[in-house]
């Protein structure tokens, strides 16, 4: 690949929250990326260009230029792969060794609580062939299950591990803005949002900690830059289909 990038990001064209979570990693520790977009209404997710880095055919994909064309996949291990290499000073990772460990330990929640739930209340919400209302019901429960975990966690912290924002809590934006209201005030009718007019449910009022924290990240600079990206990438694809 010749863009001349230390680093080739294979995503998502469009929505699709594990791509961005990475790209914000990538902004916050100030490496250049090239990002490749792969439509999944192509397959191109399946071609050969792909797959030869990442054999299950998923995004994210991460090629490291500068490290011997080192591939690697799954976002978490993007994540985790990028901070103990090109995180020194520890701006946005866990320094302290039982600090890591409990880093790596939301890390894997995230990976196995938030995103699976949260992505099949959507596809239920919006993709499935009909609806099932007890399947919409049971994921958004889980997203409530979820909200509540991190909820009691920060009620009596600021942040997830070691008193700053750290990769543990950025890596749940993606998924929580899909959860909450941000897809609505972006004014993209064909987008769900997760919790919209689920009975009773008001985030700041139940939920006050989870939501003074995920305001906190929003307003990260470059959370805020990659989530602009894909608010942009989201109302094109929206326009297009409309059109």
């Amino acid at each position: 690949m010749s863009h001349g990038k230390q680093f080739t990001l294979f995503t998502h064209l469009g929505g699709g929250p594990n791509g961005w979570k990475v790209a914000m990693v990538l902004v916050e520790l100030g490496l250049e990326y090239e990002p490749k977009y792969l439509d999944f209404s192509k397959d191109e997710h399946k071609a050969s260009e792909h797959l030869q880095y990442n054999p299950n055919g998923r995004i994210p994909t991460l090629i490291d230029h500068a490290n011997d064309e080192f591939a690697i996949w799954e976002s978490n291990a993007i994540i985790t792969y990028l901070v103990d290499n090109y995180d020194p000073k520890r701006k946005i990772s866990a320094a302290d060794p039982r600090e890591n460990w409990q880093q790596l330990q939301w890390l894997i929640f995230q990976a196995s609580g938030q995103g699976p739930y949260f992505g099949q209340a959507y596809w239920f919400m919006k993709y499935h062939h009909e609806i099932i209302p007890s399947a919409i019901d049971r994921y958004r429960r889980e997203t409530i299950r979820v909200l509540t975990v991190l909820e009691s966690v920060l009620s009596k912290q600021e942040w997830l591990v070691g008193g700053k924002c750290s990769v543990a809590d950025i890596s749940f934006v993606p998924w929580n803005v899909v959860a909450l209201d941000i897809m609505r005030q972006w004014n993209v009718v064909d987008f769900k949002v997760i919790m919209a007019d689920y009975p009773d449910f008001d985030l700041e009022r139940d939920y006050p900690a989870v939501h003074r924290w995920h305001n906190a990240l929003l307003a990260r600079q470059p959370v805020a830059e990659i989530l602009a990206m894909r608010r942009s990438m989201v109302t094109q694809a929206a326009a297009r289909v409309g059109a």
